[in-house]
């Protein structure tokens, strides 16, 4: 084969079993992490953001990958897999998932994930950017230990959120109305064995469903029939995750960000925290453990922008109008359709890491007032 030729073909993108449904709904394709994914329908991405919050919207969130974990029971799983991540996986409860994420030798995040306690294996979600990494470090590091790590190819992978979604799941399968955030279920949808979790990355209530691939298109047209869902790409989604104060891998969080300096403590459970039943036994752990000590240098913090101007990944954060040097950047930024203003996530020293701390933005050769705030911008609507 030519050069040229092989390169092609290993750049090819990806697609997802909804590939054909996206073009039908008039989607805007654009290249993400490898895949050809929808980033906005006829609709509009402020559109698409509003009916999530106020409806319900049908994202394709197949390109994440989809693992299995198996030992020998639960528990030989659930303690392999914390030689990787800071979660407390053992005293995980059937049937609940938890959100976590790997670390690296320096105290830094691999990736962030969603895993869950399935009776006699776990069900991982990981990044679709990062998911060939991931599947060689979980090899590396469990298969040793005894643990198969299946990559499941043959299912998608929908999420459906906003407050409409338990109305609209329920008409398929009524035991989904009694989730709770963070539950698990083998639900059969359209004839259809699916795994539902009651959880997303929009701040809404809402579900993801893993599907047979083959069934996927069937269950997406049969959601989309109500009235009340729309198919939402891949614009909202980030909007609405950046309002929700939650992390995109690659932006807000990399390999040299520490647990504690992305705010990101509270998913570390007290049996894997300094003095836990379970601390440590990780990478990086004295190093994720030394912000617990010390404190973290830096934060990831909410900031609003003093100007109509949205302001984007990269910007420079300064502490004053005149200062020569940079204390931060921004990490994640944008126009918040729910507040009417822009939004930004971003990570300064410790010591200005206080709500209503003034600061500023370089924004095209001008500095520009911005303020510390707190997240998440817009209150998660989970149903606890």
């Amino acid at each position: 084969m030519p050069h040229d030729a092989a390169d092609t073909a290993q750049n090819a993108l990806q697609t997802t079993p909804l590939y054909d449904l996206h073009l039908s709904l008039g989607a805007k394709m654009v290249p993400f992490a490898g895949y050809e994914m929808p980033v906005q329908y006829p609709m509009g991405v402020m559109g698409e953001h509003q009916h999530t919050r106020t409806q319900a919207g049908l994202f394709d969130v197949s390109h994440m990958g989809q693992v299995v974990l198996r030992g020998r029971d639960y528990a030989h799983v659930a303690q392999a897999l914390e030689t990787l991540i800071p979660q407390d996986v053992l005293g995980l409860a059937e049937g609940r998932q938890r959100y976590g994420f790997f670390t690296n030798p320096e105290g830094g995040i691999l990736d962030d994930l969603m895993f869950a306690n399935r009776g006699d294996h776990i069900f991982m979600v990981i990044n679709a950017a990062c998911k060939t990494a991931d599947l060689a470090h979980l090899r590396a590091g469990l298969e040793g230990q005894g643990i198969h790590v299946k990559d499941i190819t043959n299912r998608a992978l929908l999420a459906l959120q906003g407050p409409a979604a338990q109305a609209v799941l329920a008409q398929h399968h009524p035991d989904v109305a009694d989730m709770r955030f963070m539950d698990v279920l083998d639900v059969p949808l359209g004839g259809a064995e699916c795994w539902v979790s009651r959880s997303g990355y929009t701040g809404e209530d809402g579900f993801e469903i893993s599907v047979p691939a083959a069934a996927a298109i069937d269950l997406a047209k049969t959601l989309l029939a109500d009235d009340t869902v729309a198919p939402i790409g891949l614009g909202a989604r980030d909007s609405l995750r950046l309002e929700a104060g939650l992390c995109l891998y690659g932006h807000d969080i990399d390999t040299g960000t520490t647990p504690l300096q992305a705010a990101l403590g509270w998913a570390m459970q007290k049996a894997r925290k300094p003095g836990g039943a379970r601390a440590g036994g990780l990478p990086g752990a004295d190093t994720v453990f030394a912000d617990y000590a010390n404190g973290p240098a830096r934060l990831r913090v909410g900031l609003l922008p003093q100007t109509r101007a949205p302001m984007r990944e990269g910007t420079p954060l300064f502490d004053s109008e005149t200062a020569a040097d940079p204390i931060g950047q921004i990490t994640s930024g944008g126009f918040g359709p729910t507040l009417g203003a822009p939004v930004a996530m971003g990570y300064v020293p410790a010591a200005l890491a206080v709500p209503g701390q003034g600061l500023y933005a370089e924004l095209r050769g001008k500095r520009l007032p911005v303020t510390v705030a707190k997240l998440p911008f817009v209150p998660a609507n989970f149903k606890r």
